[in-house]
């Protein structure tokens, strides 16, 4: 049994399809809202390609593995219009056409039927059967093959090489936009298909936007360059970012790189099987806050200070998340298991214990971001246990992030990017 047919295999066995018809939409592409006759960039359900290893406009995989009869996957896809054929160059698909799919449904009339992946017009599939299913097929996601992380590996190779050659662009004058153009070069030269995600590269106060879309802000001697890029080949990508800094760091940027650094390399460690992803959460918020205490930002016991919530004045986000098809790939939560609803608990995307063949995100950080930090009622909630005059001074430094994506075995966590250099 190839790769696939096992895949296929274990998700079938995992959602208890039973007697069920299984439909998993491709999607169809979303056309620019100007008018323009073009689209997005087009994307299959990242479901539907989980079952096929590829890409299909307005495909539908169809699977009948009813217990006992012969277990059948037939993949359908419309045959391109003369337009698509003219200005796309769109080839005749190899799989069966669209027009095929009725009748085999027709065949199977009276059986429920679960629609998985992109909405698919005119099925009238089973509501609940179809949500169960789903969530059992995230969980089942969540354990990565030796195909899997194969293919997480090869990203992970297409991404080191640019990472060490954008220590060499960083310089007084270069912007943000250049860096992500050859950043986004790199990946490309190295053998990836795109970018795993929107390249994020923040500099100076901008690399305390979580998400900053790279501007033409140029980089002055001192500033921060905060830079969250990673490669994609065939729809598997990891997820990196690394802070530098524009010639010599002041001492406390260094101190505040060196918090960040250490609190990642212990979160990192901290990824083994049966391990709670909250408390490793927790643990990283604890470990940055006893830093910045040190640092005389903070004043008080760090774990009393996580407790009241504080750390969130500079770490507002969650410290990682599930990686691999797509950049969220099987993050949530452990089936059954409810929403935390402990304030400092809110941004964290995924709570459930850690298991072996599981590939994370492990991205502590900490930022200066004008908005949190100069908001009066914080301020005045948090007035003994913030150093604000040391905040003020510092208000403008942008913010530091470390990130690895990390393949937890029973042998000890695997780094997947670290080789890629985090010196400051």
């Amino acid at each position: 049994m190839d790769d696939l047919a096992q895949r296929r295999a274990r998700a079938v066995a995992a959602m208890g399809l039973d007697d069920a018809v299984l439909l998993i939409g491709a999607g169809e592409p979303v056309p620019l809202p100007e008018g323009s006759d073009q689209t997005y960039p087009f994307r299959s359900h990242a479901e539907f390609v989980y079952f096929t290893n590829g890409e299909s406009v307005g495909g539908v995989l169809a699977a009948d593995v009813q217990r006992g009869a012969a277990r059948e996957w037939a993949e359908f896809s419309p045959d391109p219009t003369e337009r698509e054929r003219i200005y796309d160059g769109r080839p005749t698909p190899t799989t069966t056409p669209l027009t095929a799919l009725a009748p085999w449904l027709a065949a199977r009339r009276g059986r429920t039927l679960i629609a998985l992946g992109a909405p698919l017009p005119g099925v009238r599939a089973d509501e609940e059967r179809s949500a169960h299913a789903r969530a059992a097929l995230i969980h089942a996601r969540r354990v990565k093959d030796a195909a899997e992380l194969a293919s997480i590996r090869r990203a992970a190779d297409a991404t080191a090489p640019a990472y060490a050659a954008l220590r060499e662009r960083i310089r007084p004058g270069v912007t943000e936009r250049a860096l992500a153009i050859e950043i986004e070069a790199d990946f490309c030269r190295a053998g990836a298909s795109r970018p795993g995600y929107a390249t994020i590269v923040g500099i100076g106060p901008n690399a305390a936007i979580l998400h900053s879309m790279p501007t033409q802000r140029a980089a002055r001697a001192g500033d921060f360059v905060l830079v969250d890029a990673a490669a994609e080949i065939e729809r598997w990508m990891v997820d990196v970012t690394r802070t530098f800094c524009v010639g010599a760091p002041s001492a406390f940027q260094r101190d505040l790189h060196q918090v960040v650094l250490n609190a990642q390399q212990r979160a990192v460690a901290a990824c083994v099987p049966g391990a709670e992803w909250k408390e490793v959460h927790l643990g990283a918020a604890r470990d940055m806050v006893a830093g910045l205490v040190e640092m005389g930002v903070m004043r008080g016991n760090a774990a009393t200070l996580v407790e009241q919530n504080a750390h969130m004045l500079f770490f507002p986000h969650g410290v990682g998340h599930m990686v691999g098809l797509g950049v969220r790939d099987g993050s949530g939560n452990e089936p059954g298991r409810a929403k935390d609803p402990r304030p400092c608990l809110e941004n964290l995307r995924m709570d459930l214990p850690l298991r072996a063949g599981t590939v994370l995100t492990v991205e502590p950080g900490l930022y200066f971001i004008p908005y949190l930090l100069r908001d009066p009622a914080r301020r005045a909630q948090y007035a003994r246990e913030v150093n604000w005059e040391r905040v003020d001074q510092h208000i403008d430094v942008g913010g530091v992030r470390i990130e690895d994506s990390v393949h937890v075995t029973e042998h000890g966590p695997e780094n997947l990017t670290g080789a890629i250099s985090k010196d400051l």
